[in-house]
Protein backbone atom coordinates (compact mmCIF):
# COMPACT_ATOMS: atom_id res chain seq x y z
CA UNK A 1 0.00 0.00 0.00
CA UNK A 2 1.07 3.69 -0.82
CA UNK A 3 1.98 6.10 1.44
CA UNK A 4 -1.54 8.36 2.57
CA UNK A 5 -2.10 11.24 0.51
CA UNK A 6 -1.44 14.70 2.82
CA UNK A 7 -4.76 15.51 5.31
CA UNK A 8 -6.09 11.95 4.86
CA UNK A 9 -6.46 9.54 8.03
CA UNK A 10 -3.70 7.07 8.50
CA UNK A 11 -5.55 3.61 8.77
CA UNK A 12 -5.84 2.38 12.17
CA UNK A 13 -4.17 -1.39 12.58
CA UNK A 14 -4.38 -2.68 16.61
CA UNK A 15 -1.47 -5.51 16.49
CA UNK A 16 -1.85 -8.35 19.39
CA UNK A 17 1.21 -10.51 20.38
CA UNK A 18 0.44 -13.46 22.13
CA UNK A 19 3.26 -15.14 24.27
CA UNK A 20 4.75 -17.43 21.85
CA UNK A 21 8.52 -17.34 20.86
CA UNK A 22 7.79 -15.83 17.23
CA UNK A 23 6.69 -12.78 18.97
CA UNK A 24 9.95 -11.56 18.04
CA UNK A 25 8.44 -11.66 14.62
CA UNK A 26 5.37 -9.15 15.26
CA UNK A 27 8.88 -6.36 15.19
CA UNK A 28 8.76 -6.95 11.53
CA UNK A 29 5.09 -6.61 11.23
CA UNK A 30 5.15 -3.65 13.02
CA UNK A 31 7.46 -1.75 11.25
CA UNK A 32 6.08 -2.60 7.45
CA UNK A 33 2.81 -1.18 8.51
CA UNK A 34 4.35 2.00 10.25
CA UNK A 35 6.50 2.13 7.52
CA UNK A 36 3.55 2.00 5.02
CA UNK A 37 1.73 4.69 6.70
CA UNK A 38 -0.57 3.15 9.11
CA UNK A 39 -1.43 3.70 12.57
CA UNK A 40 -0.45 1.00 14.81
CA UNK A 41 -1.05 0.25 18.42
CA UNK A 42 0.37 -2.77 19.70
CA UNK A 43 -1.57 -5.06 22.84
CA UNK A 44 0.77 -7.50 23.56
CA UNK A 45 -0.44 -10.37 26.39
CA UNK A 46 1.60 -10.50 29.68
CA UNK A 47 3.06 -13.83 28.25
CA UNK A 48 4.44 -11.73 25.04
CA UNK A 49 6.56 -9.41 27.35
CA UNK A 50 8.44 -12.13 27.88
CA UNK A 51 9.78 -12.24 24.90
CA UNK A 52 9.98 -8.67 23.33
CA UNK A 53 9.77 -5.92 26.08
CA UNK A 54 7.19 -3.10 25.91
CA UNK A 55 10.01 -0.40 25.34
CA UNK A 56 10.41 -2.30 21.70
CA UNK A 57 6.97 -1.98 20.79
CA UNK A 58 6.53 1.48 22.04
CA UNK A 59 9.24 2.42 20.59
CA UNK A 60 8.52 1.06 16.58
CA UNK A 61 5.08 1.84 17.17
CA UNK A 62 5.31 5.58 18.40
CA UNK A 63 1.97 4.43 20.68
CA UNK A 64 2.16 3.51 24.39
CA UNK A 65 1.83 -0.51 25.03
CA UNK A 66 -0.33 -2.14 28.01
CA UNK A 67 -1.85 -5.38 28.52
CA UNK A 68 -4.67 -5.19 30.85
CA UNK A 69 -7.88 -3.17 31.22
CA UNK A 70 -7.36 -1.60 34.26
CA UNK A 71 -4.73 0.86 32.33
CA UNK A 72 -5.82 4.19 31.04
CA UNK A 73 -9.45 3.91 32.70
CA UNK A 74 -10.55 7.65 31.33
CA UNK A 75 -10.20 6.89 27.72
CA UNK A 76 -11.66 3.11 28.18
CA UNK A 77 -8.89 1.95 26.31
CA UNK A 78 -10.32 -1.40 26.42
CA UNK A 79 -13.04 -0.47 24.50
CA UNK A 80 -12.17 2.55 22.13
CA UNK A 81 -8.59 0.91 20.58
CA UNK A 82 -11.39 -2.58 19.33
CA UNK A 83 -13.62 0.17 18.25
CA UNK A 84 -11.69 2.72 16.41
CA UNK A 85 -9.67 0.09 14.54
CA UNK A 86 -9.73 -0.86 11.12
CA UNK A 87 -7.75 -3.77 11.13
CA UNK A 88 -6.63 -6.06 14.14
CA UNK A 89 -3.98 -8.77 13.27
CA UNK A 90 -2.62 -10.96 15.83
CA UNK A 91 1.04 -12.03 15.61
CA UNK A 92 1.97 -14.79 16.79
CA UNK A 93 -1.27 -16.28 17.64
CA UNK A 94 -0.94 -19.41 20.26
CA UNK A 95 -2.39 -22.29 20.74
CA UNK A 96 -4.35 -20.48 24.25
CA UNK A 97 -5.04 -17.64 22.52
CA UNK A 98 -6.89 -18.96 19.81
CA UNK A 99 -8.75 -20.71 22.68
CA UNK A 100 -9.74 -18.01 24.48
CA UNK A 101 -10.78 -16.19 21.31
CA UNK A 102 -12.70 -19.14 20.22
CA UNK A 103 -14.61 -18.72 23.78
CA UNK A 104 -14.92 -15.37 23.54
CA UNK A 105 -12.83 -14.48 26.65
CA UNK A 106 -12.21 -10.79 27.65
CA UNK A 107 -9.70 -11.38 30.05
CA UNK A 108 -7.18 -9.09 29.24
CA UNK A 109 -6.69 -6.19 26.99
CA UNK A 110 -6.14 -8.10 23.95
CA UNK A 111 -9.31 -9.72 24.10
CA UNK A 112 -11.12 -7.44 25.31
CA UNK A 113 -10.48 -5.33 22.10
CA UNK A 114 -11.21 -8.66 19.94
CA UNK A 115 -14.68 -9.13 21.06
CA UNK A 116 -15.45 -4.95 20.96
CA UNK A 117 -14.01 -4.81 17.19
CA UNK A 118 -15.90 -5.01 14.19
CA UNK A 119 -13.63 -4.79 11.71
CA UNK A 120 -11.55 -7.65 10.21
CA UNK A 121 -9.58 -9.92 12.09
CA UNK A 122 -6.36 -11.93 10.70
CA UNK A 123 -4.59 -14.37 13.07
CA UNK A 124 -0.84 -16.06 12.26
CA UNK A 125 -1.02 -19.04 14.21
CA UNK A 126 2.32 -20.34 15.41
CA UNK A 127 3.01 -23.00 17.86
CA UNK A 128 4.60 -26.68 18.27
CA UNK A 129 2.88 -29.12 15.56
CA UNK A 130 1.07 -31.59 18.28
CA UNK A 131 -0.85 -28.06 19.67
CA UNK A 132 -1.42 -27.40 15.67
CA UNK A 133 -2.94 -30.66 15.13
CA UNK A 134 -5.21 -31.15 18.34
CA UNK A 135 -8.31 -31.39 17.08
CA UNK A 136 -9.00 -28.54 20.17
CA UNK A 137 -7.18 -26.24 18.22
CA UNK A 138 -9.19 -27.26 14.90
CA UNK A 139 -12.41 -26.45 16.32
CA UNK A 140 -11.40 -23.21 17.51
CA UNK A 141 -9.36 -22.20 14.12
CA UNK A 142 -13.13 -23.59 12.21
CA UNK A 143 -14.79 -22.01 14.67
CA UNK A 144 -13.03 -18.59 14.44
CA UNK A 145 -13.40 -18.49 10.70
CA UNK A 146 -17.18 -19.22 11.01
CA UNK A 147 -17.12 -15.95 12.60
CA UNK A 148 -15.19 -14.17 9.49
CA UNK A 149 -12.05 -14.47 11.12
CA UNK A 150 -8.87 -14.71 8.39
CA UNK A 151 -6.13 -17.34 9.39
CA UNK A 152 -2.55 -16.90 8.01
CA UNK A 153 -0.68 -20.05 8.06
CA UNK A 154 1.38 -21.71 9.92
CA UNK A 155 4.08 -22.73 7.71
CA UNK A 156 5.89 -25.94 7.86
CA UNK A 157 9.37 -25.32 9.19
CA UNK A 158 11.87 -25.05 12.49
CA UNK A 159 10.69 -25.08 15.25
CA UNK A 160 11.55 -24.20 18.74
CA UNK A 161 14.82 -26.44 19.41
CA UNK A 162 15.48 -29.37 16.66
CA UNK A 163 11.96 -29.78 15.96
CA UNK A 164 10.50 -28.92 12.58
CA UNK A 165 7.02 -29.18 11.20
CA UNK A 166 3.49 -27.61 10.56
CA UNK A 167 3.39 -24.62 13.48
CA UNK A 168 6.06 -22.23 12.15
CA UNK A 169 4.72 -18.62 12.14
CA UNK A 170 4.08 -17.32 8.42
CA UNK A 171 6.78 -14.89 6.96
CA UNK A 172 6.43 -11.49 8.37
CA UNK A 173 6.14 -10.06 4.82
CA UNK A 174 3.25 -12.39 3.90
CA UNK A 175 1.14 -11.14 7.19
CA UNK A 176 1.84 -8.08 6.66
CA UNK A 177 1.12 -8.09 2.92
CA UNK A 178 -2.71 -9.48 3.92
CA UNK A 179 -2.93 -6.96 6.43
CA UNK A 180 -2.71 -4.19 3.80
CA UNK A 181 -5.34 -6.45 1.50
CA UNK A 182 -7.84 -6.43 4.39
CA UNK A 183 -6.56 -2.54 4.62
CA UNK A 184 -7.71 -1.64 0.92
CA UNK A 185 -10.81 -4.67 1.07
CA UNK A 186 -12.34 -5.97 4.13
CA UNK A 187 -14.30 -8.64 2.60
CA UNK A 188 -11.26 -9.74 0.37
CA UNK A 189 -10.53 -13.04 2.19
CA UNK A 190 -14.19 -14.73 3.25
CA UNK A 191 -13.90 -18.25 3.66
CA UNK A 192 -15.56 -19.11 0.71
CA UNK A 193 -12.73 -21.66 0.11
CA UNK A 194 -13.35 -23.67 3.12
CA UNK A 195 -13.10 -27.63 2.41
CA UNK A 196 -11.90 -27.08 -1.45
CA UNK A 197 -8.93 -28.20 -2.85
CA UNK A 198 -6.90 -26.11 -4.66
CA UNK A 199 -4.44 -26.81 -6.70
CA UNK A 200 -1.69 -23.83 -7.78
CA UNK A 201 1.37 -23.94 -10.23
CA UNK A 202 3.96 -21.27 -10.23
CA UNK A 203 7.16 -20.24 -11.12
CA UNK A 204 9.24 -20.99 -14.55
CA UNK A 205 10.21 -24.41 -15.55
CA UNK A 206 13.62 -25.44 -16.42
CA UNK A 207 14.74 -27.53 -19.73
CA UNK A 208 18.51 -28.30 -19.54
CA UNK A 209 20.92 -28.10 -22.29
CA UNK A 210 23.89 -30.09 -20.22
CA UNK A 211 24.49 -30.02 -16.35
CA UNK A 212 25.37 -26.22 -16.09
CA UNK A 213 23.32 -24.31 -19.04
CA UNK A 214 19.14 -24.67 -19.31
CA UNK A 215 16.27 -22.93 -21.38
CA UNK A 216 13.83 -20.83 -18.96
CA UNK A 217 11.88 -17.65 -18.83
CA UNK A 218 11.40 -14.56 -16.51
CA UNK A 219 8.74 -15.84 -14.07
CA UNK A 220 9.70 -15.24 -10.22
CA UNK A 221 6.36 -17.40 -9.22
CA UNK A 222 5.48 -13.95 -7.12
CA UNK A 223 1.84 -14.43 -8.71
CA UNK A 224 0.94 -17.59 -7.79
CA UNK A 225 2.77 -17.87 -4.64
CA UNK A 226 -0.04 -14.88 -4.10
CA UNK A 227 -2.70 -17.07 -5.36
CA UNK A 228 -2.03 -19.93 -2.66
CA UNK A 229 -1.63 -17.86 0.03
CA UNK A 230 -4.79 -16.46 -0.42
CA UNK A 231 -6.39 -19.62 -1.26
CA UNK A 232 -5.40 -20.31 2.06
CA UNK A 233 -6.44 -17.50 3.91
CA UNK A 234 -9.60 -18.03 2.10
CA UNK A 235 -9.71 -21.99 4.14
CA UNK A 236 -8.93 -24.01 0.98
CA UNK A 237 -6.67 -26.88 1.43
CA UNK A 238 -3.93 -25.86 -1.06
CA UNK A 239 -1.16 -27.83 -2.93
CA UNK A 240 1.30 -25.66 -4.59
CA UNK A 241 3.53 -27.03 -7.06
CA UNK A 242 6.70 -24.78 -7.30
CA UNK A 243 8.83 -24.51 -10.28
CA UNK A 244 12.10 -22.82 -9.25
CA UNK A 245 10.41 -19.92 -7.55
CA UNK A 246 11.94 -16.70 -6.25
CA UNK A 247 9.69 -16.52 -3.37
CA UNK A 248 9.11 -17.57 0.29
CA UNK A 249 6.54 -20.70 -0.02
CA UNK A 250 3.25 -19.48 0.64
CA UNK A 251 1.79 -20.51 4.10
CA UNK A 252 -0.59 -23.20 4.73
CA UNK A 253 0.13 -24.92 1.50
CA UNK A 254 1.51 -28.47 1.02
CA UNK A 255 4.54 -27.65 -1.37
CA UNK A 256 5.86 -29.98 -4.53
CA UNK A 257 9.00 -28.78 -6.37
CA UNK A 258 9.81 -29.49 -9.71
CA UNK A 259 12.44 -28.27 -12.03
CA UNK A 260 11.17 -29.21 -15.78
CA UNK A 261 8.08 -29.28 -17.60
CA UNK A 262 7.38 -33.02 -17.87
CA UNK A 263 8.08 -32.86 -14.09
CA UNK A 264 5.37 -30.45 -13.76
CA UNK A 265 3.19 -31.97 -16.11
CA UNK A 266 3.84 -35.69 -14.27
CA UNK A 267 2.94 -34.36 -10.41
CA UNK A 268 -0.20 -31.76 -11.89
CA UNK A 269 -1.79 -34.69 -13.82
CA UNK A 270 -1.78 -37.13 -10.33
CA UNK A 271 -2.71 -33.93 -8.10
CA UNK A 272 -5.55 -32.45 -10.09
CA UNK A 273 -7.35 -36.18 -9.73
CA UNK A 274 -8.55 -34.56 -6.20
CA UNK A 275 -8.60 -30.76 -7.03
CA UNK A 276 -11.95 -28.47 -7.35
CA UNK A 277 -10.17 -26.22 -8.49
CA UNK A 278 -6.64 -25.93 -10.83
CA UNK A 279 -4.66 -22.46 -11.40
CA UNK A 280 -1.78 -22.85 -13.90
CA UNK A 281 0.08 -19.62 -12.57
CA UNK A 282 3.35 -21.46 -13.97
CA UNK A 283 5.22 -20.49 -16.81
CA UNK A 284 5.69 -23.47 -18.80
CA UNK A 285 8.34 -23.57 -20.99
CA UNK A 286 6.78 -24.50 -24.61
CA UNK A 287 10.57 -26.38 -25.92
CA UNK A 288 13.28 -28.22 -24.45
CA UNK A 289 16.24 -29.21 -25.85
CA UNK A 290 16.14 -32.31 -28.15
CA UNK A 291 19.73 -33.44 -27.19
CA UNK A 292 20.44 -33.07 -23.63
CA UNK A 293 24.55 -33.84 -22.90
CA UNK A 294 25.64 -35.37 -19.72
CA UNK A 295 29.05 -33.10 -20.20
CA UNK A 296 29.07 -29.45 -20.43
CA UNK A 297 29.40 -29.32 -24.08
CA UNK A 298 32.47 -26.45 -24.62
CA UNK A 299 32.71 -23.85 -27.08
CA UNK A 300 34.62 -25.74 -29.38
CA UNK A 301 32.62 -28.52 -29.31
CA UNK A 302 28.92 -27.02 -30.54
CA UNK A 303 27.86 -25.00 -33.40
CA UNK A 304 26.46 -21.96 -31.85
CA UNK A 305 24.16 -21.08 -34.58
CA UNK A 306 22.39 -24.51 -33.59
CA UNK A 307 19.82 -26.00 -30.80
CA UNK A 308 17.30 -28.31 -31.90
CA UNK A 309 14.11 -27.81 -29.71
CA UNK A 310 11.41 -30.45 -28.72
CA UNK A 311 7.75 -28.88 -27.90
CA UNK A 312 6.98 -29.77 -24.32
CA UNK A 313 3.40 -31.55 -23.20
CA UNK A 314 0.56 -28.82 -22.97
CA UNK A 315 0.03 -29.31 -19.76
CA UNK A 316 -3.19 -27.10 -19.40
CA UNK A 317 -5.07 -28.48 -22.26
CA UNK A 318 -4.28 -31.99 -21.24
CA UNK A 319 -5.94 -31.38 -18.10
CA UNK A 320 -9.45 -30.58 -19.85
CA UNK A 321 -8.41 -33.63 -21.86
CA UNK A 322 -8.75 -35.63 -18.83
CA UNK A 323 -11.77 -33.92 -17.06
CA UNK A 324 -13.10 -34.45 -20.98
CA UNK A 325 -12.12 -38.05 -20.32
CA UNK A 326 -13.66 -39.06 -16.91
CA UNK A 327 -10.10 -39.08 -15.39
CA UNK A 328 -10.98 -35.59 -13.22
CA UNK A 329 -14.06 -34.32 -12.14
CA UNK A 330 -16.64 -33.31 -14.25
CA UNK A 331 -16.89 -30.02 -11.19
CA UNK A 332 -13.46 -29.25 -11.49
CA UNK A 333 -12.55 -25.69 -12.57
CA UNK A 334 -9.54 -25.26 -14.61
CA UNK A 335 -8.08 -21.79 -14.67
CA UNK A 336 -4.78 -20.91 -16.94
CA UNK A 337 -2.87 -18.09 -17.43
CA UNK A 338 -1.86 -16.02 -20.56
CA UNK A 339 1.55 -13.77 -20.50
CA UNK A 340 0.95 -11.62 -24.02
CA UNK A 341 1.89 -9.27 -26.49
CA UNK A 342 -0.69 -7.63 -29.02
CA UNK A 343 1.04 -6.97 -32.20
CA UNK A 344 -0.33 -4.95 -35.67
CA UNK A 345 -3.24 -7.39 -36.43
CA UNK A 346 -4.51 -8.57 -33.13
CA UNK A 347 -5.07 -7.34 -29.50
CA UNK A 348 -3.91 -8.68 -26.35
CA UNK A 349 -7.02 -9.59 -25.72
CA UNK A 350 -7.76 -11.39 -29.16
CA UNK A 351 -4.84 -13.43 -29.03
CA UNK A 352 -6.18 -14.23 -24.92
CA UNK A 353 -9.24 -15.58 -26.50
CA UNK A 354 -8.00 -17.58 -29.13
CA UNK A 355 -5.95 -19.11 -26.53
CA UNK A 356 -8.97 -20.12 -24.37
CA UNK A 357 -10.33 -21.92 -27.00
CA UNK A 358 -7.92 -23.21 -27.90
CA UNK A 359 -7.16 -24.77 -24.36
CA UNK A 360 -10.81 -25.42 -23.68
CA UNK A 361 -10.35 -24.05 -19.78
CA UNK A 362 -12.99 -22.28 -18.00
CA UNK A 363 -11.37 -19.19 -16.88
CA UNK A 364 -7.97 -17.63 -18.46
CA UNK A 365 -6.51 -15.03 -16.81
CA UNK A 366 -4.34 -12.58 -19.31
CA UNK A 367 -1.66 -10.05 -18.75
CA UNK A 368 -0.02 -7.95 -21.08
CA UNK A 369 3.67 -8.20 -20.65
CA UNK A 370 5.13 -5.41 -23.36
CA UNK A 371 8.30 -4.10 -21.79
CA UNK A 372 8.60 -6.82 -18.91
CA UNK A 373 5.03 -6.25 -17.47
CA UNK A 374 3.96 -8.88 -14.53
CA UNK A 375 7.21 -11.05 -14.81
CA UNK A 376 9.43 -10.27 -11.28
CA UNK A 377 8.11 -7.54 -10.21
CA UNK A 378 5.45 -6.74 -6.70
CA UNK A 379 2.57 -5.39 -9.20
CA UNK A 380 0.02 -6.78 -11.50
CA UNK A 381 -2.76 -6.08 -13.78
CA UNK A 382 -4.94 -8.12 -15.72
CA UNK A 383 -8.32 -9.57 -17.15
CA UNK A 384 -10.12 -12.54 -16.31
CA UNK A 385 -11.89 -14.11 -19.78
CA UNK A 386 -14.63 -16.96 -19.12
CA UNK A 387 -15.53 -19.44 -21.50
CA UNK A 388 -18.84 -18.42 -21.11
CA UNK A 389 -17.80 -14.62 -22.81
CA UNK A 390 -17.44 -13.16 -19.22
CA UNK A 391 -15.11 -11.01 -18.91
CA UNK A 392 -13.47 -9.09 -15.27
CA UNK A 393 -10.80 -6.53 -15.51
CA UNK A 394 -8.32 -6.14 -12.46
CA UNK A 395 -7.14 -3.33 -12.16
CA UNK A 396 -3.02 -2.83 -11.50
CA UNK A 397 -2.17 -3.08 -8.15
CA UNK A 398 0.03 -6.44 -5.73
CA UNK A 399 -0.20 -9.62 -6.65
CA UNK A 400 -1.93 -10.59 -3.72
CA UNK A 401 -4.64 -7.96 -4.71
CA UNK A 402 -5.04 -9.72 -8.14
CA UNK A 403 -5.00 -13.05 -6.47
CA UNK A 404 -7.92 -12.14 -4.25
CA UNK A 405 -9.74 -10.59 -7.10
CA UNK A 406 -9.31 -13.77 -9.29
CA UNK A 407 -10.13 -16.31 -6.59
CA UNK A 408 -13.51 -13.80 -6.35
CA UNK A 409 -14.41 -14.55 -10.01
CA UNK A 410 -13.12 -18.93 -8.93
CA UNK A 411 -15.23 -18.86 -5.96
CA UNK A 412 -18.19 -17.49 -8.20
CA UNK A 413 -17.89 -19.91 -11.09
CA UNK A 414 -17.55 -22.83 -7.97
CA UNK A 415 -21.27 -21.47 -6.35
CA UNK A 416 -22.86 -21.90 -9.67
CA UNK A 417 -21.02 -25.40 -10.04
CA UNK A 418 -23.42 -28.70 -8.84
CA UNK A 419 -20.80 -30.92 -6.17
CA UNK A 420 -19.42 -34.02 -7.65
Amino acid sequence: MNAMPAGSAAPRVVLGVAGGIAAYKSCEVLRALTESAHHVDVIPTDAALNFVGAATFEALSGHPVTTGVFSDIPAVRHVSLGQRADLIVVVPATADLISRMAQGRADDLLTASLLVARCPVLIAPAMHTEMWEHPATRANIATLRERGVAVVGPAIGRLTGADTGAGRLAEPAEIAELAKLLIQRPEALPADLTGRRVLVTAGGTREALDPVRFLTNRSSGKQGVAIARVAAARGAEVTFVAANIHAPDPAGSRVIRVESARQMQEVVTAEAKEADVVVMAAAVSDFRPSNYSGAKIKKTDADPDIVALTKNPDILAGLVRDRTAGALRASTLITGFAAETGDDKHTVIDYARAKLERKGCDLLLVNSVAAGGAFEGDTNAGVVLGSDGTEVTIADGSKTALAARLLDVIAGKLRDRAPA
